[in-house]
């Protein structure tokens, strides 16, 4: 058995003083993680009876969900899920307002041995990406792990129990390059119809491993478990079952110890099975399906979503079984993000080292489905966590094999990026705080202060672009009788390349009457009301004061004292971040962040990232909106920028301008449209979902 891989660090996490009767996990106790996910400790949990309380009115929304943003379903159940999440929510609150009550979760959760934690807390460098030390699973001819290549996952659309028709998907999938396929096995009759898939394709020479996805069915997963190679298991329903969300109104200490030793039950007959057959088990939590007892103590929280891996993990342990894997999956990428980070910091205290199965849930289809995936998985990636990645899009399976070798080639590609040291950044960040920068917007610049979509443009193309086809490039609405105005998806400003010449300058003040804000060079033709834009360098005394101000460009290489400067002798509207390759932008921008939080300037100005693709062009579109989501989106989900010009010549102005706001939108930041939730199609899919979808 692999030993545990702990890198080197600062000194250990202080061991936390449990009480044996009542333990409180390690990573909600140690005060250098406790995470401020708007209100989400643990429930606490009554020994005696609880006095009666007021439901709280509905001010529990989930911490990132916004006005206008849709859920779009399928199947309507008897109950909306509208109704149930309230239900769930008050329930949750109503516990936390009881002081009194003592925070219990089960003994296991308690820290095993006081463990050094890498500087970056929940990854193992601060400065560039590192993969995260993690042991070798192996899953038929495949093997993850930190040693191994990054793997690539689909699911099957079929249903399972028709043979040939799934031998045929999950062969096009192997063909396009995805190295793990996993089936749905609803019951008895599919976990059979996996041995007959499983002979076929050794038949056809083809080794590509096959997982059984389970829910509520342990049965079902010891018989298929016999013709698979890993078994993907829900904490959320395997032993717990369906929910009600009205069968719980408090918890005693009995009452865990008993639905602990239900899941045991449950679980432990798979996993020695498992064991004995050299077989894998990925514990697959989802942020929608988590069962009833932990929504109850924690809320649909990233650290319920862990206290549900753990105890499974636990679980294995205890039976020395180690080749598990572990997701935690989520449609709202910056829940994904802060869940697996979560997770990250509780192994790293605890020495474990199993690998992470990446995934947005439930992304979608098309651009869409790409940008949001990319968001949460590439944000983790570029930080050195993930030993395999699943796309999950309302297409046809194979096709989830373009991103997920696009995310990967990103990945490899951004090991050993980043900066020359290690610098200090403020702890929310590293510690699960989710801050974002309260800043000074200028009302003489028109940005939008939920995101800012910027674009460039030079003065050549201003100056010869006809009206209709500038509207169409930058989002605006041309009406019948010639006026131009913003609609919901114009860009807020443009950044003019090149010098104005007197003939732009009338397409100058038109963009500014919209008002669209225009960022340009200095000179002498430019109108008033366009902000001037400065390199960093070139600015060696005061700047005068004007309508439209000015803005700098820095790259985040300049010395601390050159960016104090700076920001004094300007006094910008707005900053652009533009750093000189697109490798390691993550790093640079998190360092130029943590330098204007330590200067102590008189307002906290926006700043725009500006990150440029042209050398990506060749590689092809995928990677293009791939690695770009996933740079812009590794600093949005942790409120680091106010906004983003996306420079890639391969893309047009419209394409361009569609996916940044689909990336704000996938970065929980500016709501641009209803946003619709559908499931990948998987066999207990009844209807042609990308079909259905479309047509929604």
């Amino acid at each position: 058995m692999a030993s545990p891989m702990i890198p080197a660090a600062p000194p250990a996490v202080a061991a936390v003083p449990v009480n044996p009767a009542v333990a409180a996990p390690a990573f909600l106790t140690s005060p250098a993680d406790t995470p401020t996910w708007p209100a989400r400790a643990p429930t606490a949990v009554k020994t005696a009876s609880r006095p009666a309380a007021a439901v709280a009115p509905q001010q529990a929304e989930r911490a990132f969900a916004r006005t206008g943003v849709a859920l779009a379903v399928a199947a309507i159940s008897g109950v909306s899920q509208k109704a149930r999440r309230q239900r769930r929510r008050a329930r949750a609150s109503q516990v936390r307002r009881h002081q009194a009550d003592v925070r219990v979760t089960h003994p296991s959760l308690a820290v095993e041995a006081a463990v050094r934690a890498p500087l970056g807390r929940y990854c193992e460098a601060t400065e560039q990406c590192v993969r995260r030390k993690t042991r070798t699973v192996t899953i038929g001819a495949v093997k993850i792990g930190s040693e191994h290549r990054i793997a690539t996952q689909t699911m099957a659309n079929t249903l399972t129990h028709e043979v040939e028709a799934t031998v045929a998907q999950i062969k096009k999938c192997a063909d396009a390059g995805i190295d793990i396929v996993r089936v749905t096995v609803q019951g008895m009759r599919e976990a059979k119809a996996c041995e007959h898939i499983k002979r076929r394709l050794l038949e056809d020479g083809y080794t590509t491993p096959i997982v059984a996805d389970i829910h509520f069915t342990p049965k079902v997963a010891m018989v298929v478990a016999d013709h698979v190679d890993k078994v993907r298991v829900n904490p959320g329903n395997f032993a717990d079952g369906r929910k009600s969300f009205d069968t719980i109104s408090e918890l005693t200490e009995k009452d865990i110890q008993e639905a602990r030793a239900a899941i045991e039950e449950a679980l432990v007959p798979l996993v020695l099975k498992l064991k004995m057959q050299n077989k894998a088990l990925r514990i697959g939590v989802n942020h929608g399906s988590m069962s009833e007892r932990i929504l109850f103590q924690y809320g649909d929280s990233p650290e319920g979503m862990v206290a549900s891996a753990v105890e499974f993990g636990e679980i294995c342990r205890k039976h020395d079984f180690h080749n598990f894997v572990f997701s935690m999956k989520s449609s709202n990428p910056q829940v994904m993000v802060q869940a697996y980070r979560q997770l990250a910091r509780e192994m790293y205290k605890r020495g474990w080292d199993y690998p992470l199965h990446l995934g947005v849930t439930e992304a979608g289809g098309g651009s869409d489905g790409r940008i949001k995936s990319a968001v949460g998985i590439g944000a983790l990636l570029l930080d050195g966590l993930g030993d395999t990645v699943r796309v999950s899009l309302t297409e046809d399976p194979e096709l989830e094999a373009g991103p997920c070798t696009a995310l990967r080639r990103a990945a490899e590609g951004a090991v050993g990026k980043g900066v020359a040291e290690p610098f200090l950044e403020g702890p929310s960040r590293r510690d699960g705080r989710f801050e974002r920068r309260v800043c000074e917007f200028p009302l003489d610049v028109p940005l939008n202060t939920d995101g800012s979509v910027l674009a460039l443009i030079t003065a050549d193309m201003l100056q010869g672009l006809e009206t209709g086809t500038l509207c169409k490039d930058l989002g605006l609405h041309l009406r019948a009788d010639g006026d131009v105005q913003k609609d919901w998806k114009s860009v807020d400003a443009v950044v003019i390349d090149e010098s104005i010449t007197e003939p732009v300058a009338g397409k100058v003040k038109d963009l500014l009457n919209v008002p669209i804000g225009v960022l340009c060079s200095p000179g002498a033709h430019v109108p008033d009301g366009a902000t001037l834009l400065h390199e960093c360098g070139t600015i060696n005394e005061p700047l005068p004061q004007r309508l439209g101000g000015h803005a700098v460009i820095f790259s985040g290489e300049e010395p601390v004292e050159v960016i104090e400067a700076t920001m004094r002798l300007a006094d910008p509207r707005v900053v652009l971040l533009r750093p000189k390759q697109h490798e390691g932008v993550t790093f640079v921008a998190r360092r130029f962040f943590a330098t204007l939080a330590s200067l102590n300037l008189p307002r906290t100005v926006p700043v725009m990232l500006w990150f440029r693709y042209s050398s990506l062009e060749a590689q092809g579109s995928d990677d293009v909106v791939v690695r770009a989501s996933a740079d812009f989106g590794s600093l949005f989900v942790d409120g680091l920028g106010e906004g983003l010009l996306w420079e890639a010549g391969s893309v047009s102005a419209d394409e361009l301008r569609e996916s940044s706001f689909n990336l704000l939108q996938a970065s929980r930041m500016r709501i641009s449209k209803t946003e619709f939730i559908s499931c990948p199609s998987c066999g207990r899919t009844l209807f042609d979902l990308q079909e259905t979808t479309a047509k929604i």
